[in-house]
């Protein structure tokens, strides 16, 4: 369902690369699965720099508030064809119907629908399109062709048949085509053979600077809707591309705990637990995360947080989420909008 996502995996992008060098010595593991130190059980203990917060076992997993804003903004956005929208003024209104009911835990709840209830994308678009009242657009369309970019993963494909379904309820023939990662994609929307694509405001933003201003470009996307919007608007206008408003749903980087964890010391926020766990957390995530700006580096440098131990596992997968409810982590890496998150 990832496939979209290079940001953990590419160098330092929001902060300077002064510090994108691991935790303190020993905190990092072989990349094997097994920590350098001790594995954390479920017990409290203090050191002299405060609290230590070990894993605390637990079914329910909890999102922290990146309160420091950490993380870039990757809102979904609707992103069109300049010449499409051109010819079609009233598509962009219609596809702004949809960001103005999708948040992230609605966002939660259509994956879970998808990747735990094994229902299709499309039965669950269809769902929802109608329990929202997408389907009951003025018809605008006058029959025009429209092609909406499916991207290859399971968000993706539900997203697509989202605005498919109320493009065709305002009158467009609309239509869905799958397809694969952005450098193949998006050309294919840049010279309309796609129509419209859902899209993530900051990764977007990343890829075509990259593209358009080479790969040391100057960062452009950030914590800042406003401002990544708006350059992703400018960049948009240089390769052909327009775009809708962003919804509140966001699909980015996040840290949870369990929910036993946050009641345990009374934490909501990543600030919480940087100033509760004085002395310290475990954390749990991808093998290149204690090299990251967007993990263990930036917990480090904007959050202040005492890493005590890295244990190697996955990028928001299956093993990130085990160890995090089997209290062997007490934080771990994961994607806001995943399934398993739904209450």
């Amino acid at each position: 369902m990832r496939a979209r996502r290079p940001l953990l995996l590419a160098p330092a992008l929001g902060l300077t690369m002064l510090v994108a060098a691991c935790g303190s010595p020993g905190s990092s593991s072989a990349g094997d699965g097994s920590s350098s130190s001790a594995p954390s059980g479920s017990s409290m203990s203090s050191t002299a720099s405060g609290t230590v917060c070990e894993g605390v076992a637990g079914d329910k997993l909890v999102v922290l508030t990146d309160d420091q804003h950490l993380q870039q903004v990757d809102n979904i956005v609707p992103a069109v064809n300049a010449t499409v929208a051109g010819d079609n003024p009233d598509i962009i209104g219609v596809l702004d119907s949809v960001s103005t009911v999708l948040d992230t835990p609605t966002l939660i709840g259509l994956n879970k629908s998808v990747d735990v209830d094994r229902k299709t994308s499309s039965e669950v678009a269809q769902g929802f399109v109608s329990s929202k009242g997408l389907d009951q657009q003025k018809s605008v369309g006058k029959g025009t062709t429209v092609v909406v970019g499916a991207p290859n993963f399971s968000e993706g494909a539900t997203l697509a048949a989202i605005y498919a379904d109320t493009l065709k309820a305002a009158g467009f023939d609309a239509s869905t085509q799958t397809i694969g990662n952005r450098e193949t994609y998006l050309p294919l929307l840049e010279n309309g053979d796609l129509s419209v694509v859902p899209e993530y405001v900051g990764t977007l933003a990343t890829f075509i600077n990259n593209k358009v201003n080479g790969d040391k470009a100057e960062p452009v996307a950030s914590g800042d809707l406003n401002k990544t919007m708006s350059a992703l608007t400018d960049l948009g206008a240089q390769v052909g591309l327009v775009f809708g408003t962003p919804a509140a749903a966001q699909d980015q980087n996040a840290f949870a705990v369990t929910q036993a964890f946050a009641d345990k010391y009374g934490v909501s926020s990543l600030s919480d637990v940087a100033s509760t766990c004085g002395g310290g957390v475990t954390l749990g995530g991808p093998p290149e995360c204690p090299q990251r700006d967007f993990c263990e580096v930036g917990l480090k440098k904007v959050y202040d947080m005492t890493i005590t131990d890295f244990t190697s596992l996955d990028a928001g997968g299956p093993l990130t989420k085990a160890a995090l409810k089997q209290g062997k982590i007490a934080l771990g890496l994961v994607f806001s909008s995943d399934g398993s998150l739904a209450g």
